[in-house]
């Protein structure tokens, strides 16, 4: 240094950041040393869509609303952000590829599953109750009437979306973000088996009949359908756009009455549909019903909608004729009738509506759908005649999820982000107005309500480390009980899922 200022050459430049170092000390724990995602998604071109430049620093350093990913504007600076940016949109030597094979090869059956003849507990096993516990990568099964831990199995990393259970609620099937698909025998306390369906993986649906499940992909960019006797592979699709662009698929969903899966896709503005039953929709049925034409029939045909707008986040009416769909980017919903495929309303959802936490009830003459906003202060509530919005309910923050039970007259929602997250409010169905507002745990996030089969109680997740389940009686509002729980992020009660209970999120 001496010596070039001496001979007048000026300051050495500084040294280019070591982005892959940066990356695998603030960024790896979530997402992988590989950038194939864990807790958080992979990060590589083909799943960064169009997070591309100062987009993605931006995210970098301001983290991202309605997720787990944190600012790190104070803690990087704006040279190692960009690094890191430029280190993210370099494609990996190899495309990633999960094939039929690839999976197959990881399926594993437990050798000690043993099943039952009938339930091994005395419990009702229409009331079980389970409880993901993400704290320790578990799942904790409750007694609905005792509240009394009956069993407490490991589970995959990362367990994300709800876990699906069979229409006879006998097994459950729990998935994590790394694709692992898991399916557990609740009569006999037991896991039958794991198969890896995917590299980083969004949620599972399970089909109407029971016999099949259906696992949204991130990367590769497919859906996975999974026999759930055996967990063994039936079909891997490929999901690509019009001009061939591949798209990540940010969720799919069982449609029961349409013996469908309806997917929705991140990075085009299509809705595809995935038949399993014996007798699809025939090609032709309308100029917009495009299926793929097979020279023979194929097992899983694909409907494509195209739409006005990428939508990622969807909700159904009761009679899953129609669609509800928002952008994560955008500030109004589209309601798509899918008996014709065609858009017939706009709806005013500002603030990013968490559709999939949607819920509906009777309301005077009419049915209401309601959603919490990621980044406003309200809850939406809707007419699903006239598709106009009935309130707007002013809260304390945003939330992200709401529940409620048939026999309940009100509705539970979270503020589940900013200051108040130690806050739940409840809602009267009837006059819309918030009538209580809970404060069971201070300075801690309070989240995601379930109810016991007969709604008498509701069970609210204290969502840390060291958190716990607690129980109130959902008339009176008083708490009941606490159950010590290891981040506790969702509760699933088997009655209530497999009978689409109105109250909850399908």
């Amino acid at each position: 240094m001496v010596l070039a200022a001496t001979m007048g050459l000026g300051a050495p430049a500084a040294a280019e950041p070591d982005a892959k170092a940066l990356f695998a000390e603030h960024c790896a724990e979530c997402h992988a040393e590989n950038r194939l995602g864990g807790v958080g998604p992979a990060l590589i071109p083909e799943t960064l869509g169009r997070m591309w430049g100062p987009k993605l620093e931006a995210v970098i350093a301001d983290g991202r609303p309605a997720t787990q990913m944190p600012a790190f504007a104070e803690t990087l600076a704006t040279d190692q952000i960009a690094a890191i940016a430029r280190y993210l949109e370099e494609p990996l030597p190899e495309t990633p590829r999960w094939s039929v094979e690839d999976a197959m090869a990881t399926r594993e059956l437990s050798a000690e599953y043993k099943p039952a003849d009938a339930p091994v507990f005395t419990a009702d096993p229409m009331n079980i109750t389970l409880v993901v516990e993400t704290g320790d990568h578990h799942v904790s099964v409750l007694d609905g009437d005792t509240f009394e831990v009956l069993n407490r199995f490991p589970t995959p990393f990362a367990v994300h979306g709800g876990p699906k259970f069979s229409p006879d609620g006998r097994y459950v099937f729990v998935m994590s973000r790394d694709g692992w698909v898991q399916k557990y025998d609740i009569w006999s306390l037991q896991i039958v088996g794991q198969v890896r369906a995917g590299l980083n993986s969004r949620n599972i649906a399970m089909s109407g009949d029971g016999k099949w499940l259906a696992v949204a992909n991130y990367l590769p960019q497919t859906l996975t359908i999974l026999s759930t006797e055996d967990l063994s592979v039936q079909k891997v699709i490929d999901v690509t756009g019009p001009d061939g662009t591949p798209s990540r698929v940010s969720a799919v969903y069982q449609a029961p009455p349409r013996e469908s899966f309806v997917l929705a896709l991140k990075d085009v503005p299509q809705v595809w549909e995935v038949f399993y039953g014996a007798n699809p929709p025939q090609m032709g049925f309308a100029h917009d019903y495009r299926m793929e034409p097979p020279v023979k029939p194929e097992p899983f045909p694909v409907r494509k909608i195209t739409v006005s707008d990428i939508m990622d986040d969807f909700f159904f009416d009761l009679d899953y004729e129609h669609l509800i769909g928002a952008s994560r980017d955008g500030e109004h919903g589209i309601v798509l009738d899918m008996v014709i495929g065609q858009e017939v309303a706009n709806l005013d959802l500002p603030g990013m509506p968490h559709l999939g936490s949607g819920i509906t009830w009777p309301w005077h003459d009419t049915t209401v759908m309601a959603t919490p906003h990621l980044k406003g202060n309200t809850i939406s509530v809707i007419d699903m005649e006239s598709w106009k919005t009935v309130k707007e309910i002013e809260t304390l923050g945003p939330g992200f999820f709401m529940r409620s039970h048939s026999t309940s007259p009100y509705v539970w929602a979270d503020v589940f982000f900013g200051p108040n997250k130690d806050k739940m409010h409840i809602i009267d169905k009837e006059s819309l107005e918030i009538v209580k507002t809970l404060d069971p745990a201070p300075g801690k996030v309070v989240a995601h309500v379930e109810f016991t089969k007969d709604g008498e109680e509701a069970l609210v997740s204290i969502w840390e480390d060291d958190g716990a389940v607690i129980v109130y009686d959902a008339k009176t509002l008083e708490e009941i009980k606490r159950l010590p729980m290891r981040k506790p992020s969702g509760k699933y009660n088997v009655w209530n899922k497999i009978s689409f209970e109105a109250g909850t999120s399908h």
